[in-house]
């Protein structure tokens, strides 16, 4: 049974299932503004792995995440560009689902957004209003928190706590420093719907209560995201559910940040890499494996240093599917690896290890233990055991998501006339011609190698 850290009990729990064999799973999604950071990136991998090892587990996963299309970052650059609201969120969602698709990371079940729930939306601030939780201000409407028993639960501070020291800015209508908007009242050339209060918008904190509540249901499996969103944003999510009365997530998981020299990563601070960029460079299932090498709550330092020494253990693991020939594989579930011949020892340890929270620094050093004595086994003779344990570490690398197996390395006529060419330059000692020829083949996309059998090339 996978137990994982529930950010809201403060400790590792199981995480429990509302309907036997199914996981209903919430995770907040971007708000399509500008281009993904390489910390967007992380949080769609760390999810994207907890749900194939769900799935690894033979259960059906529900997915949901959702798209801010409504937002005053959005507003701005709308604003700024002298551009509809709609085109720049839809150019920068473009760019959002490229970067996703880029790090093979699965599509959601299901990809709400903003716009499409305003009318529901509307309807859950009208309830608040009627049930005295929220009040209306000359600028929106307000959730009041002094309404929520226990409002600071996701960051373990009591209400008096976290009134301690916050302050009503002047100007602010509101009753408590805390409260926060359910409903902004449009001022002029901001996108505006129709409300009872006056057209104005959601605020973002409304839009996933609504969002989950009608996808998922109540008493949701679990709700997760970056440790940035547990407060206020996943907070006031909660607290507007518990508000209405209605079951929300019954487990919260957050991942960790990216950190730059020990500083968290954000647009904010200007210290971000664009995910696309970080792509353009490198191969995307090395970040996937350094991600895979942190342990999800953990922060994560993502340097050039840090990224050459995964590309390097990501060439270990193609270096083994070559050399046992190992096409690509189908993603399996825990039964269907064991009934194929994974190594049982290394399955029970890889199960062991990733239904201890997630524990995937463990779990991948399993894949590359299996990897080891792959080489061992061929290098003594045994071709058979080194291939099996090769195909192992295969099937449970593409458990969290890691595609390994040799692709198409058929050389085309041009490239298998340079890799001769630069065998009889070699031959000659034509040192110049030979790193001439090693330049273009890597050119066309080919990683070059020596061997006493003369140039190998590989994708």
């Amino acid at each position: 049974m996978l137990r994982l850290f529930d950010t809201a009990a403060a400790e590792v729990r199981p995480l429990g299932l509302r309907d036997p064999g199914r996981v209903s799973m919430y995770v907040c999604g971007p708000t399509v503004y500008d281009v993904p950071h390489i910390g967007h990136g992380r949080f769609v991998l760390v999810f994207d792995v907890l749900r194939r090892y769900l799935e690894f587990s033979g259960l059906e996963v529900r997915y949901v995440s959702n798209i801010t299309d409504i937002d005053d970052k959005i507003i701005a650059r709308a604003n700024d560009e002298g551009r509809p609201m709609a085109a720049v969120a839809g150019e920068y969602e473009g760019v959002w689902w490229e970067a996703v698709d880029a790090l093979g990371v699965k599509r959601p079940s299901d990809t709400p957004h903003a716009t499409a729930y305003v009318e529901q939306m509307v309807a859950l601030v009208g309830e608040l209003v009627e049930r005295g939780a929220a009040y209306e201000t000359s600028d929106g409407v307000y959730l009041s928190v002094g309404a929520v028993s226990d409002y600071g639960l996701l960051k373990h501070q009591s209400l008096d706590s976290l009134r301690a020291g916050a302050r009503v800015e002047p100007g602010e209508e509101k009753r408590s420093p805390l409260d926060f908007a359910l409903w902004k009242k449009a001022k002029p050339g901001e996108p505006s719907w129709p409300a009872p209060w006056g057209a104005g918008r959601p605020g973002w904190h409304t839009e996933c209560v609504v969002m989950s509540l009608d996808l998922l249901g109540e008493g949701f499996d679990l709700h997760g995201g970056g440790i940035d969103l547990a407060f206020p944003h996943h907070e006031n999510e909660r607290a507007q559910a518990v508000a209405l009365g209605r079951a929300f997530a019954a487990h919260w998981a957050h991942n960790g940040f990216v950190e730059v020299e020990g500083e968290k990563m954000s647009k904010s601070l200007g210290n971000f890499t664009s995910l696309s960029d970080l792509l353009a460079r490198t191969d995307s299932r090395a970040y996937r494996l350094l991600v895979l090498r942190s342990h999800y709550r953990s922060p994560i330092e993502v340097t050039p240093r840090t990224v050459a020494d995964a590309e390097e253990a990501l060439a270990r693991l193609d270096a083994v599917a070559r050399r046992f020939a190992l096409g690509p594989a189908a993603p399996l579930t825990g039964d269907e690896a064991a009934a194929a011949g994974v190594d049982a020892g290394a399955l029970e340890r890889f199960t062991g290890s990733m239904d201890d929270d997630l524990d995937t620094p463990k779990a991948l050093a399993e894949i590359f233990e299996l990897v080891r004595r792959a080489n061992t086994a061929a290098d003594g003779g045994d071709e058979a055991a080194g291939a099996a344990l090769a195909r192992s570490a295969q099937v449970l690398a593409a458990a969290l998501g890691l595609e390994v197996g040799a692709t198409d390395e058929r050389l085309d006529d041009h490239s298998a006339d340079l890799a001769a060419r630069r065998d009889a330059a070699r031959g000659a000692k034509d040192w110049a011609l030979a790193d001439r020829l090693r330049d273009e083949l890597t050119a066309l996309g080919w990683v070059v190698e020596d061997g006493a059998e003369g140039t190998r090339l590989h994708r």
